[in-house]
Order: C-alpha cells, then sequence, then structure tokens
C-alpha cells in the first residue's frame, strides 16, 4: 500500500482546487467545475470562494454565469446543502443527492398539513398538496418568476401557514410557499433565479426550471449518478477516507460502499488511516510554488472532508461554529493557519493562529489587499450558520 504523507495531500489539494496562482481560473464556471460544487447556503460564499480561485474575478463575471448565460446553477445537494454548480455536473447531483432529499421533504410537508388541518385523510393531504404544486406552477409559469412572497399572495391555498418544530422552543411559522418552492427545487421542477437586493442577498427569485434551461436537467440513474458523483468528489477531494466521502454526500454506509465498489479505488495509507484513490490518478502530485489563500466561511475545500486534522490542525475551536460550520480561513501552502473577518469599517483584517513567518506573512497581506478591492466595501454577514470564536474577537 502506497503511503502518501500530509505533505503531498496538501499539493494536491493546492492544485486541485485552484488555489495556487499557477492554477486560478479565468471563468468563474471553471472553478466550479473543479470544485465539482461550491458550498451556497451563504451567497456571498460563492463569489468570495471563486475570487479566490480565479485570477481576476468580478460579480458581474458571477451574476451573468448564474442569471444570463446561465451556465451555473444553484440547487440542494449534499446535506440538504445549497450549492452553485456546472450544468454537466447539476444532474449527477439531482439524481445523486437532492432527490433523496425531496423525498425526505415531501413526507415532512405532508406530515405538516396534516398537522396543520388541511384534509382529513393522509390521501386527501396528498392530493391536496399536489393541487398545491400545480397551483405555484402554474403561477409561475404565469409571472415568469416570483419571489416566494409574491408567490404566496397568488392563492389562498399557497398563503397556508405552516408551524416549523411544533412544540419545540424554537417553534417558527411560514407559508407553504416558501416550503413548496424548496421541494420543487429538489424535484427538479424550478430554480432559484437572481435574488432580490444585492449578491449578498438570499431573497431569490424562483422560475421553472424548463424556462432556464430547456429540456431540463439530463436524467440519470440513481446507481450511475452516485458512481459517478464519487468518481468526481475523488479527483477533487481524493485521496480521502470512505468515511470522508459518506459525509460530504449525506449517504449512508450503504450507498457509498455501493458507489465505491463500481469504481474500485486504490488503496493508499494516510498515516495509518486506509485513503482512497482513483487507479488512474496515483502519481505524485509536484510540489507548487508557495501560496496563501483567504477563503469565506463554508467554503467546499475544508468542507470537502469530514476528517480535517491533516489541515487543520487544533486550530477548529476557533475556526468553526457550534454546529461544525467553518468560517473565514487563512491559509498557507494547504495547511489552515489563522482566520479572518472584517472590522467595524467594513476592512479585511486577520490573525494567524500558529508562527508562520515573514514569506506568508506578505503573501496573506497581499490576498487580504486583493480581497478587500473586489469587496468594494460591501460587508459581508454570516448566514447559514453562527459566527465563530475568532470573527468576534477580529471584529470588535
Amino acid at each position: 500500500m502506497r503511503r502518501i504523507d500530509v505533505e503531498e495531500r496538501r499539493a494536491r489539494l493546492a492544485v486541485r482546487h485552484r488555489l495556487t496562482p499557477g492554477t486560478r481560473a479565468d471563468d468563474p464556471v471553471e472553478v466550479a467545475r473543479s470544485m465539482l460544487a461550491l458550498h451556497g447556503s451563504d451567497p456571498s460564499s460563492v463569489y468570495v470562494g471563486a475570487w479566490a480561485r480565479m485570477h481576476d474575478g468580478r460579480v458581474s463575471e458571477l451574476e451573468r454565469a448564474l442569471y444570463e448565460d446561465r451556465t451555473l446553477i444553484r440547487l440542494m445537494g449534499m446535506r440538504r446543502t445549497v450549492f452553485v454548480t456546472s450544468l454537466d455536473i447539476a444532474p449527477v447531483l439531482q439524481a445523486a443527492c437532492s432527490r433523496l432529499v425531496a423525498a425526505r421533504e415531501r413526507r415532512l410537508l405532508l406530515t405538516m398539513l396534516a398537522e396543520t388541518g388541511v384534509a382529513d385523510t393522509p390521501d386527501e393531504v396528498t392530493a391536496w398538496l399536489t393541487r398545491a404544486e400545480e397551483i405555484a406552477l402554474e403561477a409561475l409559469r404565469r409571472r415568469g418568476e416570483a419571489t416566494a412572497s409574491e408567490l404566496a399572495a397568488d392563492d389562498p391555498r399557497l398563503s397556508t401557514e405552516l408551524v416549523m418544530a411544533r412544540g419545540k422552543s424554537y417553534e417558527g411559522r411560514q407559508k407553504l410557499a416558501s416550503r413548496l418552492l424548496l421541494l420543487l427545487a429538489t424535484e427538479g421542477h424550478v430554480v432559484r433565479g437572481r435574488p432580490r437586493g444585492t449578491w449578498t442577498s438570499h431573497q431569490y427569485r424562483w422560475a421553472p426550471l424548463h424556462d432556464w434551461f430547456p429540456g431540463g436537467l439530463t436524467d440519470w440513474t440513481v446507481q450511475e449518478a452516485e458512481t459517478e458523483l464519487a468518481r468526481r468528489w475523488l479527483r477533487t477531494f481524493g485521496p480521502a477516507t470512505a468515511d470522508d466521502l459518506r459525509w460530504w454526500a449525506g449517504w449512508t454506509k450503504t450507498q457509498t460502499k455501493k458507489a465505491l465498489s463500481t469504481l474500485r479505488p486504490v488503496e493508499v495509507d494516510l498515516d495509518g488511516e486506509v485513503g482512497l484513490l482513483l487507479p488512474d490518478d496515483v502519481d505524485e502530485t509536484p510540489r507548487p510554488e508557495p501560496w496563501a489563500a483567504l477563503l469565506p466561511g463554508l467554503d467546499s475545500t475544508p468542507m470537502g472532508w469530514r476528517h480535517r486534522a491533516w489541515f487543520l490542525g487544533d486550530h477548529g475551536p476557533r475556526l468553526f461554529d457550534n454546529t461544525g460550520n467553518i468560517g473565514p480561513s487563512v491559509w498557507w501552502n494547504g495547511r489552515i493557519v489563522g482566520g479572518w473577518a472584517q472590522d467595524g469599517a467594513g476592512d479585511i483584517v486577520y490573525r494567524f493562529l500558529e508562527d508562520v513567518g515573514a514569506e506568508a506573512e506578505s503573501s496573506v497581506r497581499a490576498e487580504a489587499e486583493r480581497l478587500t478591492s473586489r469587496l468594494g466595501g460591501v460587508r459581508l454577514s454570516a448566514r447559514a450558520r453562527g459566527r465563530t470564536w475568532l470573527e468576534t474577537e477580529l471584529a470588535r
């Protein structure tokens, strides 16, 4: 069994994730494809994560790819998380992950509707939901695009109030339109369009998917899609363990084992753990030039593995929130060495959590200046996650 040490894993990460100056891309679609998908629960993380991997990225380039050229698409996939990916990968994510999410969402929505009392029997509740879906899609086709609140105003059925987390201390209420759009998106019927407000907003307009992408997404069988997703993930994140893949994809152990068995990956020694590589991807990766990066919270690189000690060290408690989401991180040569935030004036501030040397300090300073110029005075805020300890310290 070939041994792959930490330095080689970090070199692979640098090159495959386009984090060195020499591997940066010119096109955000190239970035998304290289990363398989960009984490998009926080809208700003898509932009900041893409910029870190591009020579000269701008807001307009991402917006054009998402909303005009429509070469990128937002969809809910792995672990019930929103991602931005390219159109060749989207059907794979849809079949391998989104369908599972959709099935769970449909069951949950039927339960909530039954509790609301929209009908008396399970069959009647199902029929009631089917009609609500038809009404929502008809309204979207008529409007072209709409927000959830606009859609809720189109029909009393869509404004039905659902009780979320009934009986819990954090019980809340939500109109059916919002929940229904999420379900329709995971099933491949609607798509998130341009948000209201700026590029940092998460209040999306929605549109029928076939209006945006004539013909819809290519249909994959679940088994074929899971195998293809595992193959692409190993190409981007390998070598890694089967448990890393299982966590990242949100699969069961059985799903993971089945997907990997078709690929027949090569086993390698990751300092005592069994790692996996594609059979045609076992050659050693040359060490890249020194590099630094400022990655956003929820970035796809640190969120790509369950087991992160080889690049995170013992910095986790300062950089992750209490639900396992990473905040903004500072990288040097394949490992996390600190974190960053914006202070009260909106300036990028960062802190090293270990001694990194003068070259690293200079490179990180240059990356902070590069990010500052791209933000153009825009203030970022933590969405879909909590603030980390280090963010709180830096933002004072």
